[in-house]
């Protein structure tokens, strides 16, 4: 699960405080010889006359010195203090909010400690009459991106925010105001009334690569200024709630309070904004994902220019494509973004897009990972045109899309009602049994598909399959009926792509046939 790593920041009166975790010393005593230098000095040079009589074997090779030489580990020190001026610490009084008696108080619900204090019925510092929760405080970082007073930070961490301060490194604190929170992409701005301030300088994350150095500077914990190093682990990572941001994850580390802080390269340039951490813990676990600062920048100019976020969209689901989905629609390799459905009447449906195309390209530049997509036509504006390659049925081919504005979806009802009590039919093939939709469950449900699934074992158990999917087709082939789902489960290969229908979305499942 992925965790927001802002922390909470308890009232001066408090008793709680970050655990500071022992540190085990261990001391070597180094034993120092002496003995007669007489003997010392014979012995010593008895080897050196044994060393000039005998010569190196000749089946050992010399090693080049420079092979030998160790390379030094980069100094940031530099870097941090060039740039550290610029990164600044980010509280927050947010507003408060009513207590339910169901939680910590005092905490709020997205902080990495609300569940560890709800679990085990611990009161917090600043915990008050039931029904009176005092507001809530906390704190994140952030970096100054223009000498007169803007300030890239996280949605997260001011997007309920009521007061903002802003504490420089030199000890100036200004109250700031929020120009524009962003929850899609989590990144926000804030404005100081300042001039002549330190400002970072911004990269370009398109060339950074796995196994490069990168640094964190924030506020861990409170510790403002504190620098931490890694490197970066990959790109472009696409996390189950975050479709629209191709996240650098590293292995810097990143705790609460490092929100919002700015990700360097070697160069000094900000390449991402440190935002999320992987946990079981609430803590720093090794990985980490950072926005990448094109993505950001793009945000940070709409929200100053209009105050809002446009993106752009074609209506379409999709995910990830695996060995087995390749496999399934004659993909040489695993890549590109598979769609699993096309919204009636949306831009993709009136372009031809279909479920099971693969999205291999957009304007010409490759689709790896199906996040890519997400990010690549959300930065389109309304009404562009854009070129999809697209591999359907084998085959290669171009279609063009105009792209739409992004608005939030209502959601759609969801298959209710109680199972019928009639015969089923087994595609034991797949180990399903499923049965035919009635009108009145088509219509509740809001589907195209005609077979419910009832049970579900062997191939289509291991692979994910549940009771009350709807199936819609088989290896991108629409069926309708129990017999042309038989038909398909007794012609299918070692690897089948099942298209189901599950509440209100649609999904490619890969079954593998024994």
């Amino acid at each position: 699960m992925s965790v927001s790593s802002r922390r909470p920041v308890p009232e001066a009166s408090s008793l709680f405080r970050p655990p500071l975790w022992p540190v085990l010393c261990v001391s070597i005593a180094l034993a120092a010889c002496s003995g007669d230098s007489s003997a010392q000095g014979s012995h010593s040079q008895s080897q050196a006359s044994q060393t000039q009589t005998i010569a190196p074997p000749s089946s050992i090779p010399t090693v080049p010195a420079a092979e030998t030489a160790v390379r030094a580990l980069p100094d940031f020190s530099p870097l941090v203090e060039k740039y550290g001026p610029a990164v600044v610490n980010v509280e927050v009084v947010e507003k408060a909010q009513p207590s339910t008696g169901g939680g910590p108080q005092g905490l709020s619900p997205n902080d990495p400690f609300y569940d560890f204090f709800r679990r085990f019925g611990i009161p917090t510092p600043d915990q008050g009459p039931r029904g009176n929760a005092p507001p809530v405080r906390g704190a994140g970082s952030g970096f100054i991106v223009s000498a007169d007073g803007y300030i890239l930070t996280n949605t997260h961490v001011v997007g309920n925010a009521d007061e903002v301060t802003v504490r420089l490194t030199d000890r100036r604190e200004f109250p700031a105001k929020v120009i524009g929170a962003d929850e899609r992409t989590d990144v926000a701005v804030i404005k100081i009334s300042a001039s002549n301030l330190p400002t970072v300088k911004l990269g370009d994350p398109s060339k950074v690569k796995p196994g490069q150095w990168v640094l964190a500077i924030g506020s861990p914990f409170g510790f403002e200024n504190s620098a931490t190093a890694g490197i970066i682990s990959a790109t472009a990572r696409s996390l189950p709630s975050d479709n629209y941001v191709p996240f650098i994850q590293t292995d810097v580390a990143v705790n609460p309070g490092n929100s919002g802080g700015p990700l360097f390269n070697l160069a000094g340039e900000v390449i991402g904004i440190n935002s999320q951490i992987f946990s079981r813990t609430g803590g720093y676990m090794g990985v980490s994902f950072a926005i990448p600062i094109d993505v950001a920048r793009n945000v940070e100019d709409q929200l100053v220019k209009t105050g809002k976020v446009v993106r752009g969209r074609i209506g379409v689901t999709i995910q990830d494509v695996n060995a087995q989905l390749a496999e399934s629609f004659g993909l040489d390799r695993p890549r590109g973004a598979l769609v699993s459905s096309v919204e009636k009447d949306g831009p993709a449906a009136k372009a031809g897009l279909q479920p099971g195309d693969v999205i291999l390209a957009v304007n010409n530049k490759p689709i790896e990972r199906y996040g890519e997509l997400s990010g690549q036509i959300a930065a389109m504006k309304p009404g562009a045109d854009a070129t999809l390659d697209v591999w359907r049925g084998g085959k290669r081919q171009s279609v063009n899309v105009k792209v739409t504005e992004l608005k939030e979806q209502q959601q759609q009802a969801k298959l209710g009602g109680k199972q019928k009590d009639r015969a089923t039919n087994q595609a034991s093939q797949f180990g399903l049994t499923v049965r035919p939709l009635d009108p009145q469950e088509k219509e509740q449900a809001e589907t195209q598909g005609n077979l419910v699934v009832e049970e579900v074992t062997g191939p289509a158990a291991s692979a994910g399959v549940q009771p009350g999917d709807i199936i819609l087709g088989v290896n991108g082939k629409r069926v309708k009926t129990v017999k042309e789902l038989q038909d398909e489960a007794k012609s299918s290969g070692k690897n089948v792509a099942l298209l189901i229908q599950r509440e209100d979305a649609q999904i490619f499942v890969p079954l593998r046939i024994p």
